[in-house]
């Protein structure tokens, strides 16, 4: 059959060399089936014919030879996939950043994912041989193959989550945050029982919003649900940080979903309301707003500078020894640690009961360090307020706030943390809370 067509192609070539005469048309279209073969060859259609054998050859294509590679270098491209991959797999099991400000060749940090590359290469004689050997233009190191690496394990993992929820109940939890851009994005948690009977939660993703008007964050739940194949027919619970838009009760978020679903019950962060009771409870007194707006200013002033806090760890070493040599207090494993003033914060009350319990124990360290700075400043006013702060400390009424905000936020703290439990359920919140409420 090859010699055949080789015989054919030949002639094909010696009729198309041959000079052509006028070309004749073919016009008996009505019988082409039985007449067509007998019509005359000319040279058109003789190149026609060389053109199709050439095409038909895809040994000698183009694209054939454009894609051969050898089995050698697809050996070696998929070592450096897997070598990224590995490499990618364990940055976002850290939480650690890819890339660095500069990745080029000469850079003495390249970023945390191209020096890991380099050290695996480094270790492993396999992988550098895939990457030095190796196609310079597909060496699977660029931002853009780290990007999309982080991406596709991003997938895989939603993956995952759905596969566990398998079309179960589930409820959502919603918290809007701004970024290091200042985009505005909500934060869309899922939380449901697993095969096992434990309550699990896991993170969804962040959707960007224009605005935080209750029919766009609404919109933009619903859009992220359905992107995961999640409707809000088998929602059956929404918890929210209170914001009037979200618990809004006749416009906000949650009336907007119960419009659709009314079996998705709000429910309110019992911890968080805890945090909102409390500062209103403690800024509603004028002398405990004023005791909180003090220990700020002496957290601020004895950990200003290094030389003040070597000071104040100093002090209070010494007078630990002296308490311990006296039999005041007891030696074990895990008491008497090192510890420094840490700031309060201004959403978590929980941090205001550890500045005050620093400042309880290292009460005669801090008194000591504001003598220090009363004496060596110059002038009064470079002295940082420090006779006044001691002063104030030494208040009858200071030391009795301490103490009382001290017992205070240590019951409130313990339901705070049994509130925060994932295994907590609502019963048990409701025990927890008449159980404080009588013990205040």
């Amino acid at each position: 059959m090859d010699s055949g067509r080789r015989a054919d192609t030949a002639t094909a070539r010696a009729q198309a060399a041959q000079p052509s005469g006028p070309q004749q048309r073919y016009v008996n279209w009505k019988n082409t089936k039985d007449t067509f073969h007998k019509h005359g060859v000319c040279k058109t259609r003789a190149e026609a014919r060389l053109k199709c054998d050439d095409f038909m050859n895809q040994r000698t294509s183009v694209s054939r030879k454009l894609v051969e590679v050898s089995i050698e270098e697809e050996k070696r491209y998929e070592i450096r996939l897997t070598s990224s991959l590995d490499v990618a797999r364990f940055l976002i099991s850290q939480g650690e950043p890819f890339h660095g400000d500069d990745e080029s060749s000469t850079s003495l940090n390249k970023g945390t994912f191209r020096e890991m590359i380099d050290w695996y290469k480094d270790k492993v004689d396999i992988v550098k041989d895939a990457y030095d050997k190796g196609s310079k233009n597909c060496q699977m190191v660029s931002l853009d193959i780290q990007k999309d690496l982080a991406k596709a394990c991003a997938e895989e993992v939603t993956t995952v989550i759905m596969d566990e929820i398998r079309g179960r109940k589930f409820s959502v939890l919603i918290d809007e945050s701004r970024d290091v851009s200042i985009k505005e994005q909500i934060t869309v948690i899922l939380r449901f029982v697993n095969d096992k009977g434990q309550v699990v939660e896991r993170f969804l993703g962040l959707q960007h919003v224009q605005s935080c008007t209750t029919i766009v964050l609404k919109e933009a739940l619903v859009s992220m649900l359905s992107s995961h194949n999640l409707s809000i027919s088998i929602l059956r619970g929404q918890g929210y940080d209170g914001v009037s838009n979200m618990r809004g009760e006749f416009n906000g978020v949650q009336k907007l979903i119960r419009d659709e679903n009314p079996y998705a019950f709000y429910v309110h962060c019992f911890a968080h309301q805890l945090q909102l009771v409390i500062v209103t409870v403690l800024t509603s007194s004028v002398d405990i707003a004023d005791f909180f707006n003090y220990v700020p200013l002496i957290v601020s002033n004895v950990g200003a500078s290094c030389m003040r806090k070597d000071a104040l760890l100093a002090k209070h070493h010494d007078v630990l020894l002296e308490k311990i040599e006296k039999g005041e207090i007891m030696t074990r494993r895990g008491l008497n640690q090192e510890s420094s003033l840490v700031r309060p914060g201004d959403t978590r009350w929980g941090s205001h009961l550890k500045t005050l319990l620093r400042i309880l124990v290292m009460w005669e360290a801090i008194i000591d360090v504001l003598e220090i700075m009363k004496k060596d400043s110059i002038k009064p006013i470079n002295n940082g307020g420090a006779l006044g702060l001691i002063g104030k400390m030494e208040n009858f009424d200071f030391v009795f706030i301490l103490h009382l905000m001290i017992e205070l936020l240590s019951m409130i703290d313990i339901l705070s943390r049994a509130l925060q439990r994932k295994d907590q359920d609502i019963v048990e919140a409701m025990h927890l809370i008449t159980d404080v409420k009588d013990s205040l």
